[in-house]
C-alpha cells in the first residue's frame, strides 16, 4: 500500500488524518491521527514482529500524531473512536521466500508489504516412482511459467490441486492453497508487477509442500481446470499453467497403464 506526505498542520489549521497518510477512504481517513493510535500500532507491530517496523504504519502514525500534539490539535491520550472502537491488527503470511505483513486499522488496511525470509519446506509422503505426482505437475509449472504473477484463478487452481493431492478439502495454515491465496491477494493491491509474487514462489518444492500427494489423474486434470477456468475473467486456461500442468501429467499416467 503506497502512503502519501503529509503537510505539517500549524495551529489553528484541521490535523493530519489517515487519509492524509495512507491510501484509505471512508470513515477512517477523515479521522485525525491520534498518541494512541499509534501506541497501539506500536505494540501490535512488536507483538507480532518482534519490532516496530521501519516505515511500517506505527512509525507513520507515530510521526503524524506527534505533529498533531504538537499543534495543539489532539491530545497526548487521545484515540480516534474507529482505532479505539475497533482495534488495529498487524498480522504476516508466509510465502517461500518472504513474509507478507498486513497492518489494518478499524479493518482497513493501511500498509502491506513483502519482506524475505528463508525458504522452509516439509517432506511429503512417498509415491509410486512410476507416475507423474500432482507435486510433481505443480513443480513443472514453476519451471514453465513461474514468472507469472499469481492471480486468483492461479490460487483457485492450486487450492484443488492440493485438495485432490491430499485428500483434505481443508485449507491448511501454511500450506500451498494458503500461500497461493495469500499472493493473489497480495498482488491485487501491488502496484510494481517486480515485487509482485510469483508462481515460481509458491511453487518451487511444491512435492515437499504437500502434507501428501498422488499420482495425477484424469479426474484431477477436470477438477483442477474447473477451478482455474470458474476464476478467469476471460474463462480461459493459462498456457503452461497448473491446469495444463496437471492435465499433461495425467495423460501421461494413462498412457502408462
Amino acid at each position: 500500500m503506497s502512503q502519501k506526505q503529509p503537510r505539517r498542520p500549524q495551529p489553528g489549521q484541521d490535523p493530519i488524518r489517515y487519509g492524509d497518510v495512507f491510501d484509505v477512504s471512508g470513515d477512517l481517513a477523515k479521522k485525525p491521527v491520534a498518541p494512541e493510535d499509534a501506541a497501539m500500532m506500536q505494540s501490535a507491530e512488536t507483538r507480532v514482529l518482534g519490532q516496530t517496523q521501519l516505515g511500517g504504519a506505527a512509525s507513520i502514525m507515530q510521526s503524524a500524531a506527534n505533529q498533531n500534539e504538537q499543534a495543539g490539535l489532539v491530545g497526548h491520550r487521545d484515540v480516534n473512536d474507529v482505532a479505539g472502537d475497533r482495534g488495529v491488527t498487524v498480522s504476516e503470511t508466509q510465502v517461500p521466500g518472504r513474509r507478507i505483513i498486513t497492518e489494518a486499522v478499524g479493518g482497513k488496511v493501511v500498509q502491506q508489504y513483502a519482506e524475505p525470509t528463508p525458504v522452509q519446506t516439509r517432506r511429503a509422503s512417498a509415491v509410486g516412482e512410476s507416475a507423474i505426482t500432482i507435486g510433481e505437475a505443480l513443480e513443472a509449472t514453476a519451471l514453465t511459467v513461474g514468472h507469472k504473477a499469481v492471480d486468483q484463478s492461479d490460487a483457485s487452481a492450486i487450492q484443488a490441486a492440493e485438495v485432490r493431492a491430499t485428500g483434505n478439502n481443508v485449507t491448511a495454515p501454511g500450506g500451498l492453497a494458503a500461500m497461493a491465496q495469500s499472493a493473489a491477494a497480495y498482488n491485487s493491491d501491488c502496484n510494481s508487477d517486480e515485487d509482485k509474487v510469483k508462481l515460481a514462489d509458491v511453487l518451487s518444492g511444491a512435492t515437499a509442500k504437500l502434507a501428501e500427494d498422488k499420482a495425477a489423474t484424469l479426474q484431477d486434470a477436470e477438477g483442477v481446470a474447473s477451478a482455474e477456468l470458474r476464476n478467469n475473467p476471460d474463462a480461459t486456461a493459462t498456457p503452461g499453467g497448473v491446469a495444463a500442468s496437471v492435465a499433461a501429467a495425467a495423460r501421461i499416467n494413462e498412457n502408462l497403464k
